[in-house]
């Protein structure tokens, strides 16, 4: 029977899972479920913790289709150490940076209750070290180092994997936008005042014209790039629109009452 996942914030049943004794009915048809929520969710494996049970099972999809199933599994020995980007159905959507063993073996016991050995490295080996961690009630994020693990929690804060322990950059490259703006309004300024020991043949009226539109043009640029920056930026976003919408209304403030002067003197 296919099974709802469990994921963030609510947490498993249990704080350690329970041994497997024996291979009775209930164990049976836990081992079953998985497979089935397994396969309707395109997973490589799963815990019976991360369908709310208490069982110590973990059941993995290999590569042939068929399923590996590891009862009471337990990591016995580990060597060398990797840093991977993981993901999960707990956090979905969510990845994180992750400090893990780069080699693994791990004791467990098949559906008759055999004691088995299984080494391995790599992705899968990492795979199999996620999904023991669930039998102890845990997932990556007690792995995580500090400075990663405040990351993970702004993630989970924004619910979006694009979240960054940040503060607000006190230079954005909209800010370019706008020193070319002003620099174009020192320009208007400038033939403001030029137009006054010009002859009346040199249309300076034209010239004007053509840098305020293009100033509204970049104002127009400026506002739509902006906002697009500033989703780099998630913990500091409710500040940023406010400054870009003040920022481009007072561009066009300076710029209009430029245009009105410049059309009564020139």
């Amino acid at each position: 029977m296919i099974k709802q996942i469990i994921t963030y914030p609510t947490p498993p049943s249990v704080d350690f899972s329970a041994p497997v004794r024996k291979v009775d009915e209930t164990v049976s048809s836990i081992i079953q479920d998985l497979k089935d929520t397994i396969n309707a969710n395109s997973l490589e494996a799963l815990a019976a913790f991360q369908i709310g049970s208490s069982y110590n099972i973990v059941v993995i999809k290999k590569d042939d289709e068929s399923f590996l199933v590891l009862l009471n599994p337990n990591i016995v020995m580990m060597n060398g150490q990797i840093r991977t980007k993981e993901s999960t159905a707990y956090f979905p959507g969510l990845t994180a940076e992750v400090n893990r063993y780069e080699k693994v073996s791990v004791v467990y016991e098949d559906e008759n209750l055999k004691s088995q050995v299984l080494k391995a490295e790599g992705e899968y080996g990492i795979l199999l070290q996620r999904k023991v961690d669930y039998t102890f009630g845990s997932s990556f994020i007690n792995k995580l180092d500090p400075d990663e693990k405040a990351i993970f929690q702004k993630k989970l804060e924004f619910g979006s994997d694009a979240a960054q322990i940040e503060t607000c950059p006190t230079i954005y490259k909209r800010d370019y936008i706008v020193k070319f703006i002003n620099v174009l309004m020192i320009i208007m300024v400038l033939v403001l005042g030029a137009s006054f020991f010009t002859p009346e043949s040199l249309d300076m009226w034209a010239y004007q014209t053509y840098i305020g539109g293009s100033i509204f043009i970049l104002n127009i640029i400026y506002f739509f790039y902006a906002q697009y920056e500033g989703r780099e930026y998630i913990s500091c976003s409710g500040c940023q629109i406010g400054n870009i919408i003040g920022t481009a209304v007072i561009s066009l403030i300076k710029t209009s009452v430029i245009m009105v002067a410049s059309y009564f003197l020139i």
